[in-house]
């Protein structure tokens, strides 16, 4: 009895000492503010709450509570009744009436203007007008706090090499079950680096994006001058150069265009293009070309529509489609691909119009962090019945020029990507990487991933177990962390049990979706002002948006219009691939399912 009296005193002394903040006491979107080195105040203003933790319901609120279904609730009735939303998408009113719905009940959740940074946990000046650090959705936790987590959980945070490994790292290959394919994977990739720019020179809390936004700086360039050497300086045209009668990117060499390559590689394959680590791997500069290829085709066709314009009009024309075009894609064959909806997404800026919305946007830190899907890496690429390691792959634009564009969207439609959700599925290539993400979190001191749930209007989860959905890892994590409350945002979204037939879990998704479209319809062009022909070169570049698809796309830039989608071709044959990976236990190196999936690429 005396020992456990000594450690509540020793507790409750803890306690007294902490910043009250540390315990997350204001519920409901809330705000903590300190009065006092031992007190505090929730601020429940426009949080529909009130009291003294913001955690009584107003009685609006309470009624709406008692009506709104849970998350999940809803993505079951968006991912059945197939039937039921056939009708729906065929009745434009009240499929616009749902899409309305979807989009602001999304962005509404994203602080607009920005509020938070890693050095500033309340509301400042310097936390809205520096563009140069990524803005927070969550303030950090204080800085006298007894754990790293605030209050709960152990006192210090596990070996993140250990947390990678444990619950991390690939087994064995576990393909999508919905089927996404490499042609997602490497768009993924290449979309998300013309806003994901951090700064490792100052740190993971810092960005070297000016845009913060779909704003195709991966393919102009981030800055006036990098723009300028990528450009032909006629007819509004990008440089380029002609291979074997296609159109590539122009080398280093001819543009002086700074890019990342090892010693190793020979001048001729330095292709520059506007992101600088583009070089990486074929599957990027795959992208980089078609979208090269698209700018000029468009610069052709506004030549003919307006041959009055000068190179500069034509350029920058040129671009506002390709932006346009961009968020078409990702509205409508992207994110309804990872949503698994059976409801049609539609981009249409005229949806917004009559609401509250602003046209702004800035990347958050936690944006970034949960972006990292490392896992839909397989452990080989499939090019053209030949296999080609990590190794093999890394800069290596040869592989581009061996097979051509046409292969390459070919075979990666073909190639199933890993599944996100569910842990130990990052490929072992970038394990690196997944470790980098877990420290970089720490050094931005995120909040817990039960903080993140409560603040996007999900149920805190109660336990590893309900976290996981079994009893291994759950075990293992809680021997680590101690605490529910305490586990970690990244590699929460994980472990986090997949919800049924998905690539990601629940928390993916309630993140990243109000991010993704308040990014996305934040973009000026979506704006009253700018959304008219006359802003695309009249309606033959309005027409270019909003028919844009990534099968268009493909078809209007390489050779035979190869089919391409964001999942494999065959979903019956992605079942078998799910069922063999499951009753095979292959280990790294030997056949996994993107194997089987070359085995039977005859039957797509």
């Amino acid at each position: 009895m005396l020992a456990r009296l000594l450690l509540l005193g020793a507790a409750l002394a803890i306690c007294r000492a902490a910043n009250p903040c540390c315990f997350n006491p204001c519920q409901n979107r809330g705000v903590c503010m300190t009065t006092g080195f031992d007190q505090y105040e929730c601020d429940c203003t426009r949080t529909g709450f009130y009291g003294k933790n913001c955690s009584t319901p107003e009685f609006l609120t309470r009624i709406k509570l008692l009506l709104k279904p849970t998350p999940n609730t809803v993505h079951y009735i968006l991912t059945h009744f197939k039937g039921v939303w056939n009708i729906v998408n065929n009745i434009p009113f009240v499929r616009n009436a749902i899409m309305r719905y979807v989009l602001t009940s999304r962005s509404h959740l994203i602080d607009s203007p920005p509020t938070y940074n890693v050095h500033y946990g309340y509301k400042s000046w310097e936390a809205y007008s520096n563009l140069s650090y990524y803005t927070r959705a969550l303030p950090p936790v204080p800085e006298d706090c007894p754990t790293p987590m605030g209050v709960k959980g152990k006192k210090e945070l596990p070996n993140s090499k250990e947390i990678v490994e444990k619950f991390l790292l690939r087994r064995k290959f576990i393909p999508d079950p919905q089927g996404t394919n490499m042609m997602f994977a490497f768009f993924a990739q290449h979309f998300t680096h013309q806003f994901f720019k951090t700064d490792h020179k100052r740190g993971p809390a810092f960005t070297k994006g000016l845009g913060h936004g779909v704003d195709l700086s991966h393919v102009y360039g981030e800055t006036l001058d990098r723009q300028h050497k990528l450009r032909l300086f006629k007819d509004g045209k990008m440089r380029y150069q002609i291979i074997d009668g296609e159109m590539y990117p122009p080398t280093v060499k001819d543009t002086q265009a700074e890019m990342i390559y090892p010693p190793h590689v020979p001048e001729h394959l330095r292709f520059a293009v506007g992101q600088e680590v583009f070089g990486l791997v074929p599957g990027l500069m795959m992208y980089a070309t078609i979208w090269l290829r698209e700018h000029n085709r468009v610069c052709d066709v506004l030549k003919q529509e307006h041959p009055e314009w000068d190179d500069e009009r034509l350029f920058q024309t040129s671009r506002l489609i390709l932006i346009g075009e961009t968020i078409k894609i990702v509205i409508e064959d992207y994110v309804q691909h990872l949503s698994g909806y059976h409801f049609k997404l539609k981009f249409d800026p005229e949806l917004l119009f009559n609401q509250h919305f602003q046209y702004q946007n800035r990347i958050a830190s936690e944006f970034n962090t949960l972006y990292h899907w490392h896992s839909l890496l397989p452990d080989a690429f499939q090019i053209n019945n030949q296999e080609y390691s990590f190794q093999q792959f890394m800069y290596n634009n040869s592989v581009l020029l061996e097979h051509g564009l046409t292969h390459f969207v070919e075979s990666f439609t073909k190639q199933i990507a890993g599944r996100v959700a569910g842990g130990r599925n990052v490929a072992a290539a970038v394990q690196k990487v997944a470790q980098a993400s877990i420290d970089q979190s720490r050094q931005m001191k995120y909040q817990s991933f039960n903080e993140y749930r409560k603040h996007f209007m999900m149920r805190p989860y109660s336990s590893f177990e309900d976290l996981t959905g079994e009893k291994e890892m759950a075990a293992e994590l809680e021997a680590l962390y101690g605490d529910i409350d305490a586990m970690e945002l990244y590699p929460a979204l994980l472990v986090e049990k997949p919800r049924p037939d998905a690539i990601f879990g629940e928390t993916m998704v309630e993140l990243g979706a109000p991010f993704s479209l308040k990014g996305l319809m934040g973009n000026p062009i979506c704006s009253p002002n700018y959304w008219k022909p006359s802003t695309f070169g009249g309606e033959v570049g309005f027409e270019i948006i909003n028919t844009a698809s990534i099968q268009s796309l493909i078809c209007n830039n390489v050779q035979g219009c190869p089919y391409t989608a964001f999942n494999v071709p065959d979903q019956e044959l992605t079942k078998t691939l799910i069922m063999n990976a499951s009753s095979a236990h292959t280990r790294l190196g030997d056949v996994h399912p993107a194997v089987l999936l070359k085995e039977h690429s005859s039957e797509l």
